[in-house]
């Protein structure tokens, strides 16, 4: 989408709009490597190379923050006489924000900064109604007719006020507390009203602006809105465009709002694992038991009778192991096995049998021969077992499969 040039530098954060055309008057901006010194020209920032003093530029996120403006703090990002700026209060937020409208040197209140221009400039426009309020101390006593002209409209130098809502809070002796909600934003308009009906405002507050409220934050704290307050703006005026992937929160201080909001979602989209009585019969055959035989689901294979010497424990992931056949043959070594069912040991005068080590489901059984029985093969992988088991001469015999 193509904007002006000067539109882009401000949203890059860089200069506001009119310092933006500063820069480009002076030829300090590039465009696709050619320098650019006439306003008004268009660029897309995601297609078009744009820089500044040779420096790219990247588009900021957005922010918006509701600032408690103290007293005796100008509305701007920079004083010629010194004086202390709002910027000095949102240097936290790792943003170049600037003020949505202003406040004078003496009022204190709620005040929108933000780095979204579409956004200050909806809100500042007249046709936008935005409604601010204020709470005011003014000298003399007020009755309630004494507001009409409030209600009705005061003229001033610059036009005549439009309608405003005006209730009496409090009375303090010879002093009024009022409340009084404006739709147009002129240069210290409360204090010029007051001036024109007879009225000197002493002492005057903003305590809400486009619905946002100071509560809860004291002279000098700021706070990102939520998220709440800014689809309400939105319904209301428009803006923002685009909510998603704003600094949003309700927090004080240099919090960064999205690393909070990144790990929220990281742990809503962590995977669930089941537990074990629920997985199934695989999940609970690798369940250790809880005496300490080295088998994990099985009970160790109970010894055949037999004149040879005792046969050792079985080591097996099986629910059953398989008793060893008796025989004349010297001790069968014990079998390593991950099938449900091993295969029983055929008897036979030959030397030990090696112990089998085999994941298939039945291990076919050796055949009685003279000589000592062929090792099972890995049914697994069906390759022949290893040299270290099958040493022995090979077996032979009628029932030699």
């Amino acid at each position: 989408m193509e904007e002006r040039l000067q539109k882009i530098i401000a949203r890059a954060g860089v200069a506001s709009r009119r310092a933006s055309e500063e820069l480009i008057l002076a030829g300090r901006v590039r465009v696709n490597g050619r320098v650019v010194t006439e306003l008004g020209l268009k660029a897309d920032r995601q297609k078009d190379r744009i820089e500044v003093d040779g420096k790219r530029l990247v588009s900021e996120v957005p922010v918006y923050v509701a600032l408690h403006k103290p007293r005796n703090v100008v509305s701007t990002l920079r004083d010629p006489e010194g004086r202390p700026t709002v910027a000095d209060h949102v240097r936290g937020t790792g943003a170049r924000l600037y003020p949505v409208g202003r406040l004078d040197f003496a009022t204190s209140g709620i005040l929108l900064m933000t780095n979204d221009g579409d956004f200050a400039n909806a809100l500042l426009h007249p046709r936008g109604g935005v409604p601010k309020t204020y709470v005011l101390k003014v000298q003399g006593v007020m009755s309630d007719d004494d507001l009409t002209p409030w209600r009705e409209g005061i003229r001033l130098e610059d036009g005549v006020t439009l309608p405003a809502e005006a209730r009496i809070l409090r009375r303090e002796g010879d002093k009024t507390w009022l409340e009084v909600t404006l739709r147009e934003g002129r240069n210290q308009q409360i204090r010029r009203m007051g001036e024109a009906t007879g009225w000197p405002v002493m002492r005057l507050a903003r305590t809400t602006f486009a619905g946002v409220s100071s509560e809860g934050l004291r002279p000098g704290e700021w706070r990102a809105l939520t998220v709440d307050e800014l689809l309400h703006i939105r319904e209301a005026f428009g803006v923002p465009k685009r909510i998603r992937g704003a600094m949003m929160g309700a927090s004080s201080g240099p919090v960064d709002h999205r690393r909070v909001a990144g790990a929220a979602r990281s742990s809503a989209k962590a995977p669930h694992r089941p537990a074990p009585e629920a997985a199934g019969p695989a999940a609970r055959s690798r369940t250790p038991a809880p005496s300490r035989a080295r088998a994990r689901t099985g009970a160790d294979a109970p010894g055949a009778p037999g004149p040879g010497p005792a046969q050792p424990r079985a080591r097996s992931r099986a629910n059953i192991a398989p008793p060893v056949a008796p025989g004349p043959g010297p001790a069968q070594p014990r079998a390593r096995s991950r099938a449900n069912i091993a295969p029983p040991v055929a008897p036979g005068p030959g030397p030990a049998q090696p112990r089998a080590r085999s994941r298939a489901n039945i291990a076919p059984p050796s055949a009685p021969g003279p000589g000592p029985a062929r090792s099972a093969r890995n049914a697994r992988s069906e390759t022949k077992p290893r040299g270290a088991e099958t040493r022995g001469p090979r077996a032979r015999g009628p029932g030699r499969h």
